[in-house]
């Protein structure tokens, strides 16, 4: 049994009867599963794997806690593994061989803990692709994307609802880890399977207009950033789980280097009102309608 998805413009194979069985009941891949064909060829896959066949890290990169799973992400002799430990839970592997593109997964297959695990395998598997998924709510207006930028509680999401109240034919494209793709056509950001608590599912894609970093402020205020403000505004976005490696920092950095290369980045300092999605709005736009008409 197996199902081909595709996502951030990648195809992967996803195979087992276990494993299909816990996506198709997951919500959000059924809108990125494609039929199998030539132009579906999948670059990588997720196969189940045997406890028997789990690595031992060589090195513990990163390790952390969130609602009651405690993660250790880290390399192996031949490459990664990812462990999710549920509370009083066995826990959920994966792993990866660098002589395959190919993602293991073998222990407790909850949804939660499945889903997760395949957001790291994809963003390993994709790191040196010119394609990184970005901590961010993203809005299309004006069928040009637009990703608000900042730490948990900053006001991302309220921002991204507010400009669907406010400007008529503006949409949320994710809530929580678009995929943004460097292609040369442009850079493109995609939607995905991965949303947070919105439930945000979408198979497209669109242009990068600007991306802005928000901060909680008395009043509204929005500056354009220079390239290394700009670095250090996306940077805090990008996977923590991948910043300890040297190979997979390569592979994110230089992503990230063309990203703020080519895009225009922001602060906005602001309150949750009208006022600062017109504000966001109109520097936005404004600059891009410029560079249209130049």
């Amino acid at each position: 049994m197996h199902n081909i998805y595709k996502v951030g413009g990648h195809c992967f194979k996803v195979s087992g009867s276990i494993l299909c069985s816990v996506l198709e009941r997951m919500a959000g891949f059924a809108p990125f599963e494609v039929a199998e064909g030539d132009y579906n060829v999948p670059e990588f896959f997720f196969m189940e794997g045997k406890s028997g066949n789990i690595p031992a890290f060589c090195e513990r990169q990163y390790v952390f806690a969130h609602e009651g799973v405690e993660g250790i992400f880290g390399c192996t002799a031949g490459g990664y593994l990812l462990r999710l430990s549920p509370v009083n839970e066995k826990s959920l592997f994966l792993w990866t061989d660098n002589e395959v593109n190919v993602c293991y997964l073998c222990g407790n297959w909850s949804a939660r803990l499945v889903r997760f695990a395949l957001w790291i395998g994809y963003g390993i598997q994709t790191a040196m692709s010119d394609t990184v998924a970005i901590h961010s709510s993203c809005i299309v207006y004006r069928q040009k994307a637009v990703l608000f930028l900042g730490e948990s509680g900053t006001g991302k999401s309220t921002h991204t609802r507010l400009w669907q109240e406010y400007r008529a034919g503006a949409v949320l494209l994710n809530d929580d880890s678009p995929v943004v793709h460097v292609e040369h056509t442009g850079i493109w950001v995609y939607g995905s399977p991965w949303s947070g608590k919105t439930p945000c599912y979408k198979a497209e894609r669109y242009e990068l207009a600007g991306c802005v970093r928000l901060s909680q402020e008395t009043s509204n205020r929005m500056v354009r950033l220079g390239i290394l403000r700009s670095y250090a505004a996306l940077h805090p976005s990008s996977p923590p789980e991948f910043a300890y490696d040297r190979r997979l920092y390569e592979g994110i950095g230089t992503t990230l280097g063309k990203i703020v290369s080519q895009v225009p980045f922001y602060h906005l300092a602001c309150l949750p009102d009208r006022e600062a999605v017109e504000l966001s709005c109109r520097t936005l736009f404004a600059e891009n309608d410029e560079a249209v008409a130049k």
